[in-house]
């Protein structure tokens, strides 16, 4: 098991492909940072929680399409037509469907690494601040119920057919143009630049209203039984 898992992370990290998409990735988010986050954010400072949000807000489409990318070495035609080969082996199939998700999780991990890394990078930087713990709020907030339905969704279409995966792809890139209500106000970064200015005071702390907790809820568990589903329902050896 674990040969196949180093096997697989190394297909899919050790490329060039990984390492240009690292290297939009981090360009766009310095971008994000230096212009959007160091003014700060509806009137807060730039270490503020809703600052960091909002960043993390504009880096999740990123995120939800690395995390796609990856899946799609998995969903791919080609990945389905190999996949007949494991199916006809001894070994027991959702094996490889683990440690195609644990190598998916893995790349997805070091994204979202990449992406804190380089927040906490400009931070002491630029501000010569370090009190993480207060940034762990929006980053739980914000992060996991982004890649639960970027997995979960992808793996599921995935194993329908392999292009709806690219249309999955795309969604967050169509949410960040779109007036979505309040509740869903953290997918395309609105919540963070406007909910502080009604809370009355300079700076406020970080705080969640119980329609956007409910959203942010769902989300994580949408995602996690589309990925249960599918992946029972043999998505995770690729169809």
């Amino acid at each position: 098991m674990k040969r196949i898992v180093k096997y697989e992370c190394r297909r899919l990290i050790w490329n060039r492909f990984f390492f240009g998409f690292l290297g939009i990735f981090l360009f766009y988010g310095w971008q994000v940072l230096k212009h959007e986050v160091l003014p700060g954010v509806a009137g807060t400072a730039p270490f503020s929680p809703w600052s960091f949000g909002s960043y993390l807000s504009r880096m999740a489409p990123f995120l939800w399409a690395g995390t796609l990318l990856f899946l799609t070495f998995f969903t791919s035609r080609k990945a389905r037509r190999a996949a007949v080969l494991t199916d006809a082996s001894p070994a027991d199939p959702r094996r490889y469907g683990l440690a195609r998700c644990a190598a998916v999780l893995t790349g997805a991990g070091l994204l979202t690494l990449a992406c804190l890394g380089e927040a906490a990078f400009f931070y002491g930087r630029y501000v010569h601040w370090g009190h993480w713990e207060t940034l762990l709020a929006p980053a739980l907030t914000v992060l996991p119920p982004v890649l639960a339905l970027a997995l979960g969704g992808g793996w599921f279409l995935g194993r329908l057919r392999p292009w709806l995966v690219v249309l999955w792809m795309a969604l967050p890139f169509l949410w960040m143009a779109l007036p979505l209500p309040s509740a869903l106000g953290i997918w395309n970064g609105s919540f963070f630049a406007e909910y502080p200015l009604t809370l009355g005071s300079l700076d406020p702390g970080f705080s969640l209203p119980g329609a956007v907790a409910a959203a942010q809820g769902a989300a994580l568990g949408v995602g996690g039984i589309a990925f249960w589903g599918s992946f029972w329902g043999n998505a995770g050896r690729g169809g």
